[in-house]
């Protein structure tokens, strides 16, 4: 019984009168990108994007948008939640409401959305709801977060895509991703950060669905 309450309050919702009270100041982070040594939470280049990735676990998200060409600085995080200033002890208890995201600042001159879309989708499993694999909780479901109303309409569109595509490939299940305009983002703890650039033998946890998400032409 124990066993079966952990999981139902790591897989439901918090409201505001059962979410842990956090912090009125932010957790201490990293300053720079532990890779490319850019600033983790800006100044940001002029012209540049953001977008807000949750794949289940960040780690293994992180690396793989780190190394997309046009992708200017990725850090690990929390988001979508209701607690301020969470710390990753707090988000695993499913009392804070937020999922692990990635914050992706890019150029859309050297890369667009959609393609940032696309492997988003194909790099884990969208149907799964709250979890990821072996990876169960509010934690780990999947999400995008975006910033303007253009963004949505986009992301809306490739979650469509994409579902038509899963079910063109003979499946029934169907997408969860969150997807809502962004909210706080919360950067995890400095070890959090380019975690599998520092231990490139640590746990990545992605899995797609061996399904290709549609991108148009012009993309």
């Amino acid at each position: 019984m124990f066993l079966i309450d952990m999981f139902n309050k790591k897989t439901v919702m918090p409201t505001a009168e059962t979410a842990l009270p956090g912090r009125a100041q932010p957790i201490p982070t990293a300053a720079t990108h532990f890779i490319s040594g850019a600033p983790l939470k800006g100044p940001y280049p002029e012209g540049s994007k953001t977008v807000y990735l949750g794949m289940g676990c960040f780690w293994g998200a992180e690396r793989l948008l780190w190394q997309m060409p046009g992708v200017l600085v990725t850090a690990a995080g929390y988001q979508g939640g209701i607690t301020p200033n969470p710390t990753y002890q707090e988000t695993v208890t499913g009392l804070t409401g937020h999922t692990e995201v990635v914050k992706v600042v890019y150029d859309p001159v050297h890369v667009s959305l959609e393609t940032l879309l696309k492997t988003f989708f194909e790099a884990h499993d969208p149907t799964q709801g709250m979890r990821q694999g072996n990876d169960i909780g509010s934690t780990y479901r999947s999400a995008i977060y975006v910033e303007d109303e253009a963004d949505l309409a986009l992301a809306l569109q490739m979650r469509d895509r994409f579902q038509a595509a899963l079910a063109s490939a003979g499946h029934s299940s169907r997408v969860t991703t969150e997807i809502v305009a962004a909210g706080p983002f919360y950067y995890a703890e400095d070890y959090h950060q380019q975690y599998l650039a520092k231990n490139p033998n640590g746990y990545c946890g992605l899995r797609g669905t061996g399904v290709s998400c549609p991108i148009s032409p012009a993309a």
